[in-house]
């Protein structure tokens, strides 16, 4: 086959060779009906060009094979101008769109999302440090820095183990139970029954850290050790009654944890510091001193060598008369720091779940009674410092009278019938009924009744411990109309208040007439040098009797012990003051209960210049000779013998 070309092509490549862009005769006979679809439109198109015509269609035709389509719109090699023109403005409005895109996207972090993702960033950059502070110990009142303090309640790191049964891998419950059960001290059994659920399990709490250290030595696949705290209390049942205890999430429940919780729970402000790119904090910025800041320690006024002697004295006699309860309250009556508070029965804070709830209650502080006989001083001090009487007043003691339709008689009434004349110590030291409402006679009965405000009735004491009650006392109309209320005030009934406030009462009588506040704690001390950093305050002590009627009361109290009803508690060689009583019990619902009692013993060492006030009282003890002479008073005695000996005091110095 022979092909003639003929006038000017524009040079474009075709399949076939060179495309000149005019006629083609082909000599084999095949006319242009003949030749290929491709070269019939291009050979158009041109011709259109030519004559300034727009080609049609401007799309290729959608019959056309996917292949021609893109060639057409990229070109082959050598691109048209129209190509060219749509490939522009196809990237400018791609462009454009972009463009319009990325702003509106700034924008709206800008000023949409600009905060949070500040607080993201800051979050990744900063972070912020509060160090774990455990709760504060407490220790009684001897040095810290020494070492001779006596630690009660302190908190230490413990774990509990986890078990994951679905993360055991290829070992069985059986292998992790034959692991687990000698450093867990439980049968194999009984763990094989447990990792045998299919969700997690508890396995042990309170597991200390060498256990924990020695769980994980194992590298046993499932099990997780969480790191807690335990509050421990070392001295066991020894002061719970103060101490009282936590529970499972570090909340006071008794006591000085409850009293105290917020002075217990140390707290430190947070502090911010940098990361680094791999997000590690920098060590360099951590400021000076926050990881080893002072150690401080709430200290108590508590002597844990007076709280042991008076528990083991209280309970030795408690157990002898077979009484429901006691308590022994050691105070010192310048300052009202309590030395010892002790109450029988108590519990174990460490194992406080089981132990009946109503020991959590701490009766010498929060359970009224009626005092009896040991209110005698206090009402003959009231009655001296208003001239109502002297010290040498002397009042016949007929044994029984009667007010209004009230009998009111001596305990030993029925032995020994009247005292006859009788001076004010000899009233205090034969404990007479009849005597101390015949002296009380001789007040008015507003005066006596304000005195008793002064002295704390219808008020709490403020003791830094929870739960106190206010003290009771008869309205003003009903004291001061009612004969019969004031007599039986007189010997001590007919009014209520607990332990420790009739032992702050005794303080004022101690100290010279002023009224200090009971209060067991003494501070927050740095744990290495002693230094007290925060005292608790405590009101300045108020005048509310004479020094001249407190010291008449003391010398007759002194004269009790020596040849009255106290002498179960003399000590040869020491001057004691103190003051039996033996009370009815009240009931309830009103009335007293019948042969229920409640003896007590209060003293004063020494007699005349007294540093301790010592208080024991007998709830409800049992047998014929069960008074405040034989139930209590041996209590103080020892607890006196006690502060002999630790005093190193020398006989007759006192």
């Amino acid at each position: 086959m022979r092909r003639r070309l003929a006038g000017q092509g524009d040079g474009r490549q075709t399949n076939g060779g060179i495309y000149t862009g005019v006629a083609v005769e082909d000599r084999s006979g095949a006319g242009l009906g003949q030749q290929p679809l491709q070269t019939r439109q291009r050979s158009r198109q041109l011709a259109q060009r030519q004559r300034g015509r727009p080609a049609w269609p401007p799309w290729p035709p959608s019959h056309w094979p996917q292949g021609s389509r893109l060639a057409w719109l990229l070109g082959e090699r050598i691109p048209t101008a129209r190509q060219l023109n749509f490939r522009v403005g196809a990237v400018g409005l791609v462009l454009a769109g972009a463009l319009m895109g990325v702003g509106a996207r700034l924008v709206y972090l800008q000023h949409h999302q600009g905060p949070l993702l500040q607080q993201r960033a800051e979050a990744q950059q900063r972070a912020q440090l509060r160090p774990f502070l455990p709760r504060r110990s407490i220790v009684d009142r001897h040095s810290v820095a020494r070492q001779q303090a006596e630690l009660l309640a302190v908190d230490r790191p413990v774990y509990t183990l986890w078990a994951h049964p679905r993360l055991f891998g290829k070992r069985t419950p059986q292998e992790i139970a034959t692991a687990l059960a000698p450093l867990l001290r439980r049968p194999v059994e009984q763990l094989t029954q447990q990792l045998s659920a299919t969700h997690a399990v508890r396995l042990e709490r309170w597991l200390s850290p060498e256990v924990a250290a020695q769980i994980q030595a194992l590298y046993l696949d499932g099990l997780e050790l969480v790191s807690e705290r335990q509050r421990v209390y070392p001295q066991k049942e020894m002061a719970a009654e103060v101490v009282g205890y936590v529970d499972l999430d570090h909340r006071g429940q008794a006591g000085l944890e409850y009293s105290q919780q917020v002075l217990l729970e140390r707290t430190v402000q947070p502090v911010t510091l940098p990361r680094d790119g791999y997000g590690q904090l920098l060590a360099a910025e951590v400021p000076e001193g926050l990881l080893q800041s002072q150690e401080t320690v709430l200290q108590l006024t508590l002597d844990m060598r007076l709280q042991r002697a008076a528990r083991a004295a209280l309970k030795t006699q408690l157990e002898r008369f077979q009484a429901l309860r006691g308590t022994v309250i050691v105070l010192q009556p310048h300052t009202g720091e309590i030395l010892a508070l002790v109450s029988e029965p108590t519990y174990d804070p460490n194992r406080y779940f089981e132990y009946d709830p109503a020991l959590f209650r701490n009766w010498a502080v929060t359970d009224l009674y009626e005092p009896g006989s040991t209110f005698k001083p206090i009402n003959i001090a009231i009655g001296l410092d208003a001239g109502a009487f002297t010290a040498n007043e002397r009042v016949y003691d007929e044994g029984q009278i009667w007010i209004g339709r009230w009998p009111i008689q001596n305990y030993d009434y029925r032995q020994r019938g009247g005292h006859g004349w009788m001076s004010v110590t000899d009233i205090l030291r034969q404990s007479s009924n009849v005597g101390m409402v015949h002296l009380m006679r001789k007040l008015d009965p507003r005066q006596y009744y304000n005195a008793l405000l002064r002295l704390g009735f219808n008020e709490p004491s403020g003791v830094d411990l929870p739960f106190e009650p206010a003290s009771r006392l008869k309205p003003l109309r009903q004291f001061v109309t009612v004969p019969v209320e004031r007599a039986t005030v007189a010997f001590g009934q007919g009014l209520a208040l607990t332990p420790l406030q009739l032992a702050a009462m005794h303080c004022i009588i101690a100290n010279g007439g002023l009224k200090v506040r009971p209060h067991v704690v003494r501070g927050l001390v740095e744990k290495d040098t002693d230094t007290l950093v925060w005292g608790s305050p405590q009101p300045q002590p108020v005048r509310v009797l004479s020094e001249q009627a407190t010291l008449a009361v003391r010398i007759q109290m002194r004269d009790v012990v020596d040849f009255g009803t106290g002498q179960s508690a003399k000590i040869e060689g020491y001057e004691i003051g103190g003051k039996t009583g033996t009370a009815q019990k009240a009931g309830p619902q009103g009335g007293y209960l019948p042969g229920k009692r409640i003896t007590s013993f209060v003293a004063y060492f020494p007699a005349l210049r007294p540093q301790y006030v010592i208080l024991a009282v007998i709830d409800e003890p049992r047998g014929e000779d069960a008074f405040g002479s034989t139930t209590a008073a041996p209590v103080v005695r020892s607890v006196i013998q006690e502060i002999i000996t630790l005093e190193g005091i020398r006989p007759n110095s006192t």
